[in-house]
């Protein structure tokens, strides 16, 4: 790398981790796991943004129970069985000089649905649909399964899934793990009024809404390695009247910071089929940016952030620390060395692709 690299190819220090460069894969479904076990496809489809020079790479949701799984191909960490396969692909990220962390996640209501290519909406009982739990009985949008309103049990079990996923990801070799609440998924059904109309401790008030994704929060980060950094995904708008907000986001940023948390990825949208997203590049950047200046919190932005001069303008602003890219990684694993030759530096590439490197 040359002496004065642009920012987007910085190293950031988290506790005890330093990544290489700003850029990280956002985590991705894949829908291509069997009983939740990693396969060949994942050694490859990850292993492609490692030899590209991705700083950070994220897994795909992880389901932290069966019952947790958004459709039937999902990934899983709900077994000790599971882990072999995932530690397999976490050392030949970190033979490349790459860091991997893993999302975890519970569905909640948009579980036991399919696949995008597979169908649309519930999986049909007799194709093996599994029950389906939420906050409330209201289910995501006609089409998806009615969920079971989860009982005080069924919360205390969520919380021991994240918790012993946790363990597993440990055991796995895993630099990060991510809690996943945002996309409409579980815990993100407990932060908005939209979702969670409970009137127990768990539901009403913000206290009593972020309390699931607090407790989550504390017994992740209370298994994960202390020099090891946490994530949590939030959505930080539902862009629908009556939703969660980007003040509500930025009050339990400062919460998540208070337990130990480390970056906050800054999302939005899925809650609710009636939401008007206003997309546009960078659109999600300004929800970054609000929690970062407003806390002091390390962000992440992603959200059609597709371009190096792009991203490395938002990190020289000091819009967010980290970059996350989706589509455009999967159209070009090879990002990072595009980036680098538009930004005018260089970066370490393996050996085996040095002679189709042009800087």
């Amino acid at each position: 790398m040359t002496e004065k690299a642009p920012r987007l190819f910085t190293p950031l220090k988290l506790r005890d981790l330093t990544l290489k460069n700003r850029i990280v894969v956002s985590p991705m479904c894949m829908y291509s796991a069997k009983n939740g076990f990693a396969n060949d496809f994942h050694l490859a489809h990850l292993g492609s943004f490692a030899l590209g020079g991705s700083g950070l790479i994220l897994t795909e949701a992880m389901a932290v129970s069966p019952e947790g799984r958004i459709t039937p191909d999902d990934l899983g960490l709900w077994s000790d069985e599971q882990i072999p396969a995932l530690g397999h692909i976490v050392d030949f990220v970190h033979s490349q000089h790459a860091l991997i962390g893993t999302q975890l996640a519970h569905a909640g209501r948009k579980a036991s649905t399919w696949a995008p290519w597979r169908g649309h909406g519930a999986v049909p009982d007799e194709q093996g649909a599994w029950k389906v739990l939420g906050p409330d009985d209201q289910a995501y949008s006609g089409s998806y399964p009615k969920p079971t309103a989860m009982t005080a049990d069924d919360i205390q079990k969520v919380i021991a899934d994240f918790k012993a996923a946790t363990r597993r990801a440990v055991i796995a070799g895993f630099d990060v793990v991510e809690i996943h609440a945002a996309h409409g998924y579980l815990l993100h059904q407990f932060l908005s009024p939209l979702s969670n109309s409970r009137g127990d401790e768990y539901g009403g008030s913000f206290e009593n809404r972020t309390r699931l994704t607090l407790e989550v929060s504390r017994a992740v980060r209370e298994v994960f390695p202390g020099h090891l950094p946490v994530f949590v995904r939030v959505s930080a708008s539902d862009w629908a009247e009556g939703g969660w907000t980007p003040e509500e986001t930025v009050k339990l940023a400062r919460l998540l910071m208070e337990i130990g948390i480390d970056v906050l990825d800054v999302s939005s949208g899925g809650l609710t089929a009636a939401q008007k997203i206003e997309v546009g590049p960078g659109y999600q950047l300004p929800f970054a940016e609000q929690v970062k200046k407003e806390t002091g919190m390390t962000t992440m932005a992603v959200g059609l952030l597709t371009e190096p001069q792009q991203a490395e303008t938002l990190l020289e602003r000091g819009q967010a620390d980290l970059v996350a890219l989706a589509r455009e990684l999967l159209r070009d694993p090879h990002w990072p060395q595009r980036a680098a030759h538009d930004l005018g530096t260089k970066i370490d590439v393996p050996d085996q692709y040095a002679r189709a490197v042009r800087w």
